[in-house]
């Protein structure tokens, strides 16, 4: 930070969804001429002017249940007019980052040192800030000083750790000359870890990259120091785990812990949501005569449909909120529940702005196993990011509905008292399986085998990842038709529907009768957008009758034989833990991250649709 202008220049731009999916809090940004990491949210500007509170009970409760002292949820601040002048303080709101990683190389003379030795020095570019650069002012070996970038070798662990990769302790292994001079080379162009070395000219000792590589030589590199660059702290208690090297850039870098839920039309949730777009005419209101003057000045809008003693209460719960004064929730809340409800139990009285739905007539041909379809024109959907983790794509598991503790990387240095959320518009089909036949399809000889087979994949997953509980959290046979029927039919609508694979998500409603509100059989295929207006209508298009059963049909058709075929009709569900899918693969069933809810995981074609290998599974029969 600069001391004369006591503002951070500003490196580069993101959109509000990349700061939950892809560049959240500890991930690595790289920049044309050097890297980033998203600093904590203890840095981030929280003023009301730049970050607006998003209204969702259900969703901050399940926040709540992870991170008790949680008040509200906020939108990453923006400022409300974009300044084109850099030195306008305006132009300088935004999420903060710190240059990461700190050791840099010279592209001429090959030195390597960190940026607090001084060697390198930043120049800043405001009016060009993808120009700005650390330069080698004393490079001997260029005309005028170069650029230098970042060294491509980084340390992390299996608890989030993230560090530099200890150069100096590598190169000497352990013992320091006292006066390291270090360089890095290049033997040839391939960039691999076997053509470059690490040399140091004071004692002129070297060591090839290589050797940080690999299993066998994990011992080879230092306990882990515990470290979170983002947070510019060290963990109190000592790492148990030894350093692990990554590679600059690399995607198993960061995963995102994110909760996300559907907005559905339940009065509180309404009544939260004006008074959250109000709070700034209402935040002073203490007692129902204000309110009552309010109401005769026309200044309510919406408000005035819901009565003043609600108004004042949930103004109340509001500033209990923020205060922190609500107890966190007992138990996990159950985010899906109310949703199912929602969308199986079509009440036209409940649709509104940012929930409208429209039931439409089951596909031709399909009336024995579909018992509804709903056309999602209008949704909302909510998503708070809580953690993250590295080197394993743990995320996902810390979804409610899975019931197991998996405790992702800190966001802040404190609990917090605020997590970044963002919210998105727009549409979707809902269907709706006869749980009659799903039943009946259970009952099956050979998917109960098969549903063996993957409780004991599922058994050797977990515990390949330590998790305590191996048995806990399978989803079952029902949960792998849905998910993978749902996979099916989002490629082949990506083709029509104007939008790509990547952009559809899926929410599977997939449940036995165990709990209270019974049994769960149905998928949400939806799109959503950040701007207010939602998307464009191109997938609620496609679940017309007509429509809908045309792409049913090719989406079916299309899984009866893969690319990979026969290798990939004759996997079973892994025996060692690598894997959670059966007949599956990129060619014919895996989608996106950003798409699917568990990673790819719990996907078999041969459960919905006869495959080469196994016919007497498929939930379809081939037409």
């Amino acid at each position: 930070m600069s001391k004369k202008k006591n503002f951070s220049p500003r490196v580069g731009e993101l959109r509000p969804s990349q700061l939950m999916f892809t560049y959240g809090v500890g991930a690595m940004i790289d920049l044309p001429k050097f890297s980033v990491i998203v600093s904590g949210l203890e840095d981030w500007p929280t003023s009301p002017e730049f970050s607006e509170p998003i209204i969702e009970d259900r969703l901050l409760s399940a926040v709540r249940s992870k991170k008790p002292l949680v008040k509200q949820l906020l939108a990453p601040p923006i400022p409300q007019e974009i300044s084109s002048n850099p030195f306008d303080s305006l132009a300088h709101i935004g999420v903060p980052v710190a240059t990461f990683p700190r050791w840099m190389v010279c592209p001429q003379c090959h030195t390597l040192a960190q940026i607090s030795s001084g060697i390198f020095k930043i120049k800043e570019n405001p009016f060009h800030p993808e120009r700005t650069a650390y330069r080698h002012e004393s490079c001997n070996k260029a005309k005028k000083p170069p650029d230098v970038f970042p060294a491509r070798f980084l340390v992390s662990c299996e608890k989030g750790h993230l560090d530099d990769f200890p150069w100096d302790w590598f190169v000497h292994t352990g013992d320091s000359c006292g006066q390291p001079q270090l360089a890095l080379y290049e033997i040839s162009p391939s960039g691999e870890a076997s053509d470059l070395y690490v040399k140091c000219h004071g004692c002129d000792k070297s060591r090839r990259m290589s050797e940080a590589f690999g299993k066998e030589n994990r011992n080879k590199l230092p306990k882990c120091r515990g470290r979170h660059p983002h947070l510019r702290s060290y963990d109190s208690e000592p790492c148990e785990y030894r350093m692990r090297p990554l590679i600059l850039g690399a995607t198993n870098t960061w995963f995102p812990a994110v909760f996300s839920t559907i907005a559905i039309p339940v009065d509180s949730g309404k009544l939260g949501q004006l008074v959250n777009d109000h709070w700034r005419l209402l935040k002073d209101v203490d007692n129902i005569s204000i309110l009552v003057f309010l109401r005769n000045q026309g200044s309510l809008g919406a408000l005035s449909e819901f009565s003043n003693e609600d108004v004042v209460d949930e103004i109340q719960k509001r500033r209990r909120e923020d205060a922190g004064e609500l107890p966190p929730p007992s138990t996990d809340p159950d985010l899906l529940a109310p949703e199912w409800q929602s969308f199986s139990n079509f009440d036209p009285e409940k649709n509104s702005e940012d929930f409208f739905l429209t039931p439409v007539e089951v596909p031709i041909g399909y009336q024995d196993v579909i018992e509804k379809v709903i056309l999602v024109e209008r949704l909302r959907e909510v998503r708070a990011l809580i953690g993250f983790t590295r080197l394993d794509a743990l995320g996902e598991l810390t979804d409610p509905e899975l019931k197991i503790h998996i405790e992702p990387a800190p966001i802040s240095r404190a609990q917090p008292s605020w997590v970044p959320a963002t919210e998105v518009r727009g549409e979707g089909v809902f269907i709706q399986f006869k749980e009659s036949k799903i039943k009946a399809w259970l009952e099956k000889d050979s998917v109960k085998q098969r549903s063996e087979g993957f409780f004991a994949s599922h058994k050797r997953w977990r515990a390949a990842r330590y998790i305590a509980d191996t048995e806990g959290g399978f989803p079952g046979m029902r949960y792998v038709l849905i998910h993978t029927f749902a996979h099916l039919l989002i490629r082949q609508l990506s083709l029509d529907a104007g939008y790509s694979a990547s952009s559809i998500r899926e929410r599977i409603y997939a449940r036995s009768d165990e709990r209270d509100e019974g049994p769960m059989a149905g998928l949400l295929i939806y799109t959503a957008a950040p701007d207010s207006e939602g998307t464009l209508g191109g997938l609620v298009e496609l679940g017309s009758p007509e429509k809908l059963n045309l792409h049913i049909a090719k989406a079916l058709e299309s899984a009866l034989l893969c690319a990979s075929d026969p290798l990939c009709s004759e996997h079973p569900p892994s025996s060692s833990g690598r894997t959670l899918h059966g007949a599956a693969c990129h060619a014919c069933t895996f989608l996106s991250e950003t798409s699917c809810e568990r990673g790819n995981k719990y996907l078999d074609r041969a459960a919905v649709i006869p495959t080469v290998a196994n016919s007497d599974l498929a939930f379809f029969k081939a037409k």
